[in-house]
């Protein structure tokens, strides 16, 4: 076994001295005169600007009441006003000024090491779902750390909220129960946000206005475990900004249920994903992020560089030519579920960094690819949502109701162009001259459609697929016979010249899958690879280059092989039925924000924010 070492970093570089681009100097940091935290100039700048607003803010005569009621109680400075009240800036202050009051008055520490639990609240939930309003099970002790989402008051008894683990429960507070602290020590310093840890023992409660309690946690002690120090947003409003909340995902999660329930659905989708291919053999590998030829894709790469080795790397943007290398060597079956990375335009479908399945059978064609496709996703919807029929919403808010079970519409790509536009094309094998390509350019006016730069066959075919065919296809749909110089490593039609034995999968409009019968014949490899060359050298940044490794590799004899690649992060939209990518990815990629842009943000959050 190879001991384990470490890793070479492209950033930390190894190399001598002198090759060394000088270290950037480290961050000074500034004290905050009022919280004693040490923060950067920009984030010493703001707070100051906020504070400002809030001092002159403090100092404006009272408004009348007619116009406010608020105003009228004579609470408009900082230090008096309920902390309802507060901005999100003067709340921050005063917490942290609680917390440190804590520490220092209280010998309290408000961030404990541990707290011991016995139970999770979605077993408590069902092991004392059958108590009766009134009774409880003081003999049975619950241990549990949640998250406080509302509290209320009412004398002598305190009501908590909380949430853990996507379980909601009431933890209800009564002064006679309560062991360890003094009932107000213990309760005093809590606000919604805060971590803490319970100890108490089932029961439900007898409320006058209706019939049945509310099961709860009838608490003994209460120790906070970790204060939250901001203010979250109201629970009435809650938190609705796209922005902000694929900012700040851990708010996010915090407030909404929908997006916890999103990512628990992404997970169970790759568990089946990989448990369905181990149950058939398939071997789940590791493949290089970083490549010298950004190869096994039409894509355009991200680039990087390596100190050590002083040289120019790519991002991947798909892992096949390094899959299909392993199946040369003998793993017959093989598979790799991980990010892939692009360098393209962002929109609803579309995010830099992004989750793959690919996976490659030895012995297997285009036509066992179809089945075998059939059968897993079919089988992922089935289990996933209990049902093979899903209703999915574009963004305008229309409905498609997609069937999933087999079998699936096949179409072959060029005869149906040829139908839709009334055009016979050129011989297939004839698509890479540039009669063809004058051929297509001209078919393009004749039908008043426009297509991107650089125009080359490929390019036009497929803005003719997109525009007459996979617009159409709502339930998932195989759309075949994709012709040579669109497919650089499939193998040819073994019936059709000019045409490669490959499918992809369409659902809603947008592709979820490509797959083909892979080229295994090194020389006619390296001529496809030549053919891209020219699309390149035309200007075409995503045509691929001659990767003689792989080539070489194909020497030494790849079986006939059947080769797979599904977007996750599509079948996740799909089957959680989000219109936007950003919504199945835990932190997508955004914009950066400025500092005038950060203010706006906060800013907003101030009028939107209560405790």
């Amino acid at each position: 076994m190879a001991s384990e070492q470490d890793p070479q970093q492209p950033v930390a570089a190894s190399a001598p001295e002198a090759a060394q681009p000088p270290a950037e100097p480290a961050q000074k940091l500034y004290d905050d005169p009022v919280t004693g935290e040490k923060i950067s100039k920009t984030e010493l700048k703001r707070r100051q600007k906020q504070r400002e607003k809030a001092q002159a803010k403090a100092q404006a005569p009272p408004k009348p009441a007619a116009q406010s009621s608020k105003a009228a109680t004579g609470t408009a400075a900082a230090g008096t006003q309920p902390e309802d009240e507060l901005n999100p800036n003067q709340y921050f202050e005063l917490r942290c000024k609680q917390i440190d009051n804590l520490r220092s008055a209280r010998n309290i520490n408000p961030y404990p090491h541990k707290f011991h639990v016995n139970t999770r609240l979605a077993d408590f939930v069902t092991t004392h779902e059958s108590i009766e309003s009134g009774d409880s099970r003081r003999d049975v002790e619950i241990r549990v750390g949640v998250r406080i989402m509302a509290q209320r008051t009412y004398g002598a008894l305190r009501f908590y909220d909380c949430k853990a683990e996507g379980v909601s429960v009431q933890v209800m507070c009564d002064a006679k129960e309560a062991t360890g602290l003094p009932f107000a020590e213990q309760h005093d310093h809590l606000r919604r946000g805060d971590w803490i840890g319970v100890v108490g023992f089932p029961g439900r409660t007898k409320p006058r206005s209706r019939d049945v309690g509310e099961l709860s946690i009838f608490a003994r002690e209460v120790v906070l475990l970790t204060p939250c120090l901001h203010q979250l947003p109201s629970s009435h409003f809650g938190l609705k900004d796209k922005e902000q909340r694929y900012r700040q995902r851990y708010l996010d999660l915090i407030l909404n249920d929908t997006t916890r329930a999103t990512f628990i659905r992404r997970s169970k989708i790759i568990g089946y994903l990989r448990q369905f291919l181990n149950d058939r053999d398939f071997l789940e590998v590791q493949t290089p992020m970083m490549n010298k030829i950004a190869g096994g894709a039409a894509a355009r790469p991200f680039k990087t560089f390596h100190n050590d080795l002083n040289m120019d790397l790519f991002m991947r943007v798909a892992p096949e030519l390094y899959l299909k290398q392993l199946v040369v060597g003998g793993l017959e079956r093989v598979y790799e579920i991980g990010r892939q990375f692009r360098n393209e335009d962002i929109d609803l479908t579309h995010n830099p960094e992004f989750t793959t399945l690919e996976f490659y059978c030895a012995f297997f064609d285009v036509n066992d690819l179809m089945d075998f496709t059939e059968e897993m996703i079919s089988g992922l919807v089935k289990s996933v949502t209990g049902s093979y029929n899903t209703v999915y919403h574009t963004q305008d808010g229309t409905a498609h109701h997609v069937n999933w079970q087999p079998p699936w519409p096949r179409i072959d790509m060029i005869p149906a162009l040829e139908e839709a536009t009334g055009t016979k094309f050129p011989p297939a094998d004839q698509f890479h001259t540039d009669e063809s390509l004058d051929f297509f350019i001209k078919l393009l006016e004749k039908i008043n459609m426009t297509c991107s730069p650089p125009l080359t066959t490929s390019r036009i075919i497929d803005k003719l697929t997109g525009e007459f065919i996979e617009s159409r296809c709502i339930s998932p749909t195989f759309i075949k016979g994709h012709p040579m110089v669109m497919s650089p490593l499939a193998k040819a039609d073994r019936a059709r010249p000019g045409l490669c034995e490959r499918f992809e999968v369409f659902t809603c409009t947008k592709e979820i899958a490509n797959a083909y019968t892979e080229l295994n014949d090194p020389i006619d490899q390296r001529a496809r690879f030549l053919e891209q060359a020219k699309d390149k050298d035309k200007g075409d940044l995503e045509a691929q280059l001659i990767d003689e490794t792989f080539c070489q590799a194909l020497e030494y004899g790849l079986p006939p092989t059947g080769g797979f690649g599904l977007g996750i992060d599509r079948m996740v939209m799909f089957l959680t039925d989000q219109y936007s990518i950003k919504e199945v990815l835990t932190f997508p990629l955004m914009k950066d924000v400025s500092e005038t842009t950060a203010q706006d943000i906060s800013d907003s959050l101030a009028k939107t924010t209560v405790n």
